[in-house]
């Protein structure tokens, strides 16, 4: 190998990791706002989940994250606007593509989280973990089609 050719391939990647992520700089900043609504909904749904795997399950404080996971999910669907598709967004293009399946995804979201704050206020942690396994399996579809 040349003795410039080491430098040649290094500096490409130096320049990449100088630079920060991507700022959404459109007006109103849409993409940054459904990205900190999806953020506020896991800060939600994240401890539930980690409070289920660790065998810590305390019904009062997973009725409280349930009722603010619904309470939050609103939030990110009104900055998918068709004009929307750009940097920094990680949608794929299928959102836009495909709005009835996007839409029928994200009803079924609403369904389960009703049905997942219906669980938990009854305390029973089995009904619990089965109705919080189908959101998570509902995120995971989603995701699986709609996110990059």
């Amino acid at each position: 190998m040349p003795r410039f050719a080491l430098p040649a391939l290094l500096i490409p990647l130096a320049l990449a990791a100088c630079s920060g992520p991507v700022e959404d700089t459109r007006p109103g900043q849409p993409v940054k706002q459904r990205q900190d609504a999806f953020k506020a909904m896991l800060r939600s749904f994240e401890p539930m989940g980690k409070m289920l795997r660790d065998n810590r399950y305390q019904p009062d404080e997973f009725a409280r994250l349930a009722a603010e996971l619904v309470s939050r999910r609103d939030a990110p669907w009104t900055h998918f606007g068709p004009d929307t598709n750009y940097p920094p967004t990680k949608a794929k293009a299928a959102v836009w593509d495909r709005p009835q399946a996007f839409e029928a995804e994200r009803s079924a979201f609403f369904e389960l989280t009703d049905a997942l704050a219906q669980a938990a206020q009854t305390r029973d942690k089995t009904a619990v973990q089965a109705a919080y396994d189908k959101v998570h399996a509902s995120c995971k579809s989603c995701h699986d089609d709609f996110k990059k």
